[in-house]
């Protein structure tokens, strides 16, 4: 039980660990960061319930015939897993991000903001994690333990990347005032443009991963390692570009 739980909690911790390493102008405060990854671990309870809400709502408002249909089938699947699973996750991980982050004195560097999401996303990915290892259909179990570790803790992670760099940027636009955002107006609705692209573009990312993993066909299966090969290279060239190119937001 010890080694399962060891083999539940590393990988987590470790893409946590090497996205830290990447931050090389400024670490951030391990008491910071101890407090996002927490509140990460908490926000699973907001997001299973979002999860259940949205389940309601979308059942509500779709014809329950299309939905027992085939082509209605996966329409929904993909509408649930992307909207209601992606935005559910996605917000309260942002929220667990931003509570603690935006208003602090340490918030001085652009790649800071993938720090922080990065370590939301694995401290919902922890608990996660934990819960589909030992209390899931197959728990406790080594299988779902291993095949999780390359497929979900890394999706996490990625978001995470993602939702972190935006986050960053619409911390500049906030802070900068350079001849390109002078104007308050336009600095406020970059922020703003941002701060959505911090939710919306990990939900897709993360959505659409659930949809593939779960239709279950031959052809999705052939999808997901195809999506999930390319998102990894994408996500690991543009970690090494943001943390190259991090600026202060002084």
């Amino acid at each position: 039980m010890t080694v399962l739980l060891a083999l539940t909690l590393i990988p987590p911790f470790f893409l946590l660990w090497r996205v830290y390493q990447n931050d090389k102008i400024e670490k951030e405060p391990p008491k910071l960061l101890l407090i996002i990854f927490v509140l990460g671990m908490l926000s699973t309870i907001p997001a299973g319930i979002l999860e259940m809400a949205g389940a309601i709502v979308l059942e509500l408002i779709l014809p329950q015939e299309f939905i027992n249909s085939a082509a209605g089938s996966r329409i929904y699947n993909f509408l649930f897993y992307v909207i209601v699973v992606g935005g559910a996750e996605e917000l309260v991980k942002f929220l667990a991000m931003r509570i603690p982050t935006w208003r602090n004195k340490d918030f001085n560097y652009v790649f800071d903001g993938v720090v922080y999401g990065v370590t939301a996303a694995m401290g919902f990915a922890a608990l996660e994690n934990v819960l589909y290892v030992f209390i899931g259909e197959n728990g406790p179990s080594l299988s779902t333990a291993g095949m999780r570790s390359w497929t979900s803790i890394p999706m996490h992670c990625i978001a995470g990347v993602f939702m972190g760099h935006y986050y960053g940027i619409a911390k500049a636009a906030e802070r900068w005032s350079d001849s390109r955002i002078r104007v308050p107006s336009l600095r406020y609705k970059i922020r703003n443009r941002m701060l959505c692209s911090c939710i919306l573009i990990p939900m897709v990312l993360h959505g659409i991963y659930d949809f593939i993993v779960t239709d279950g066909s031959t052809i999705a299966l052939l999808l997901f390692f195809v999506y999930i090969i390319v998102l990894d290279i994408f996500a690991f060239r543009s970690l090494k570009k943001y943390a190259k190119y991090d600026t202060s937001l002084q």
